[in-house]
Order: C-alpha cells, then structure tokens, then sequence
C-alpha cells in the first residue's frame, strides 16, 4: 500500500503540474517550454517533501504552491503580475475543487470496499476521475476567461477578490469535513458527503458565472471603445463632406463671376495700364489656388480628406494615382471611412518605421469593379492584430458586395480594396 501511495502521489504531482502550467500558458496566450513543467513540477516536489518532513499544515503547503506557480507565470512565462496572480489561483481552486468532489464520492462510497483488492483499482480510477474533472473545469474557465496582453479586458485583476474568496471557502471544507474514509460510513455521514458535494458544484457554478459576466462586462467596453470610435469617424466625414459641399459653392460662384474678372483684365490690359493688370492677375491666380487641391481624384470630398491627411503627415513622401468614376456608385461617407482609416493607419506605419517613410495610393477599375490600393512603408516587426480601423474599411467594402486584403511584404504593407461600383452591385448587408 506504502508503495502504491507513493505511485499514486507521484502520478498526482505530475499531473497538477502539467495541468497548472498548461492552464496558465493557455489563459495568458503564453508559449509553454518544456523547462516551465520541468521546473514546476520539481518545486512541487520539494515542496511535497519539505511538507511531510515538517509536518506543514495542509493550508501552508497550498500556499507555497499558489506561490510557485505564480513564480514560473511571472518570471518564466512574462506574463503581467495581476494575471499570474489569477492564474495561480484558479489553477489551484480548480484542483482542490476536483479533489473536493471526488473526495466526497470516495468517503461516502470506499469503506465498502476496504481490504479488498479492488480497492486499489478504485482509487486509480478516482485520480484518473480527478483529472478528468479538473481539464473540463480548466476548459470551461478558459473558454470564459481568454486572455492576451492585446486583448481588451480592463480591471482584470479584480477577478483575484472573488478567485480568493471561492478557494478559501473551498479550503475550509477541505480541513473541517474531510479526511481519510472510514471503515464504516452511516447514512447521517453519506447525506452530509452527498450535501457539501452540491455545495461545491455551486462554488464551482458561482464562480463560472462570475467570469460570464465578466467577460460580459469587456463585451461592452469593447463595443462602447468600437461605438465612440464610430461616432468620431463619422463625425470627422460630415466636416468633409461639409467643407466639400462650401468649396463646391466657392468655385461655383468663382466660375460665374470669371467673366467679369476676364472682361475687366481685358480692360486694364486695353488701356495700358500693364501694372494693374499684373496685379489683378496675380489676385486671381491666388483665388484660383486657394479653391485648388493638392490631389485631384473627380471627388471633392476625398481630394480635401487627402489633403488634409497627407497635409500632415510631414517627411512622409506621397503619391497619388486614382481617379474615381463619375458616377462612382459608392456614398462620401463610405469613400470617407475607407480612405481616412487607411491614410491613419498608413500614417502610423511609416512614423513607427526608422526607414524610408513612403505612402502611395492608387486605383484602377475592373469592369463593375475598383481596385483601390494603400501602400505604405512599415517596420519589421510582426503585424499587430486588426483594430477597428480595418474593420471599418472591411464593413464599408461588404457594403458595397466587395473585399478587403492585406499583405506584408518585407517592409512594405498592402491594404488592397475592392468595391462593386456599379448601381445593381449596391446592397447594404
């Protein structure tokens, strides 16, 4: 039996081990090494060892552990101290949880078999049965509780009050109710096994449905950030289209009055008076620049968009080959979101580049189809996750039955998107 125990307690310690390091490389979206089980594993079992030399309280060894496993995701893994916090002690309230609940199956069921052969069996499929029920408890916390240090999940270390509190508890009925099964078990004994094993499946339920609503919670924030996002993109094009709509009235009101300008140029220049005339003209040749833009596209509202936007981006080169159809097919406001999020993206690219500082754009139509492409410099270093930005770009370009592509190319980035411009190719999704 001496020798069976200690099989039993090996195959335990590795076991946890595995599973808590997996757990909290999983939750924190960490690369696990082999050198973190390694390293685990053999703190478990100093730890195993100190604890029955010493005669160490059950409570202080658990301790110790939430300790090194907060170590390893620290300093091992790299992962924040708040989520190694958390993942230490989810990991180890799930597993004191499965012990809890398999412990209270075993004493209300075992005696019966004590001093039979069968026992042993038993108790093998009960540790087997442990970590079974603990990989679906780690499942479950996961799916709810998926975390990356790019994910959006703010106040996250608030979840270690509730974690604490529903391991204490857990804790407590582990060191008041339970010990090893006795010989013989009464009914009075089974029902109170039968009560505190409901009793953790509720702690267990409680805390899944804390980390539903949490995440429920980061939903929100999520779509609020998204929302407030929105409201300023669309904010931003009404100024466009707006100050598109003045400088169209401008012009039109320049082009009727340049008759008369023309007539009395004609004049000076009739009565000698060349110096006058100079002078006139040199007025109308500011007018005339002053109602210009700096990129011509047939679209006033994205000729001002690429004037502002490419305006200030100073030491960036740009160049701009498109030149929209007429009739385009596509609304301003969307033209707007697509090409104001691309020039901000494009612009962030380039500033966070050490090199050359580059942005071109271009088009082309394809039949019923236009092509526009973003090029733009970039870092070597990987690309970071698609922001609310390309999602825009991506909604406008469904919008309008198109498509959405991006490709990196060793400092180069392609932001390539399609529209259907054509009238029976409209359709809102």
């Amino acid at each position: 039996m001496d020798y069976f125990g200690l099989c039993m307690d090996a195959l335990n310690l590795a076991g946890q081990g595995v599973m808590h390091i997996s757990f909290a490389g999983r939750l924190t979206g960490k690369k696990r090494k082999p050198g973190h089980f390694a390293a685990y594993i053999l703190l478990l079992c100093a730890l195993q060892l100190i604890s029955v030399r010493l005669a160490l309280d059950g409570s202080l060894s658990i301790a110790a552990g939430v300790l090194e496993l907060y170590a390893v995701s620290r300093f091992g893994m790299g992962n924040q101290p708040s989520v190694s916090w958390l993942a230490a002690v989810l990991a180890f309230y799930i597993s004191q949880l499965s012990f809890g609940m398999i412990n209270s199956v075993e004493a209300a069921l075992f005696p019966h078999f004590i001093g039979t052969p069968l026992l042993y069996l038993l108790l093998f499929a009960a540790q087997v049965l442990f970590f079974v029920l603990s990989a679906c408890c780690y499942r479950v916390v996961l799916k709810l509780l998926a975390w990356t240090e790019d994910s959006q999940t703010p106040y996250i270390g608030l979840l270690l009050f509730p974690g604490l509190f529903f391991f204490a508890a857990e804790l407590y009925i582990l060191h008041t109710d339970y010990s090893f099964f006795a010989p013989v078990i009464s009914l009075e004994e089974a029902g109170r096994h039968g009560t505190l094993l409901i009793l953790q499946g509720m702690g267990l339920a409680a805390l899944l449905c804390t980390l539903y609503a949490y995440r429920q919670l980061c939903q929100g924030f999520r779509a609020q950030a998204e929302l407030q996002s929105l409201a300023q993109a669309a904010h931003t094009q009404k100024v466009y289209i707006t100050e598109a709509q003045a400088r169209y009235e401008q012009t039109k009101s320049f082009r009727h009055d340049i008759k008369n300008h023309l007539s009395l140029l004609d004049g000076l220049l009739k009565s000698g008076k060349l110096e006058e005339g100079r002078e006139y003209l040199k007025k109308l040749e500011a007018v005339s620049e002053a109602l210009s833009f700096p990129y011509q596209t047939g679209n006033p509202v994205v000729d001002i968009l690429l004037g502002e936007k490419l305006g200030l981006a100073k030491g960036i080169a740009a160049e701009v080959s498109v030149l929209l159809p007429k009739p385009c097919g596509i609304d301003n406001f969307d033209l707007c979101v697509i090409f104001a999020n691309a020039l901000d993206n494009a612009i962030t690219a380039c500033r966070s580049n050490d090199g050359a500082k580059a942005i071109r754009i271009s088009g082309r139509q394809q039949g019923d189809f236009y092509m526009l492409t973003f090029e733009n410099t970039c870092s070597d270093d990987p690309l970071p996750p698609a922001g609310t930005g390309l999602s825009n770009i991506k909604a406008a370009a469904e919008k309008y039955h198109g498509a959405l592509l991006t490709e990196k190319i060793g400092g180069q980035f392609y932001l390539s998107v399609l529209l259907n411009i054509s009238d029976h190719g409209r359709g809102f999704l």
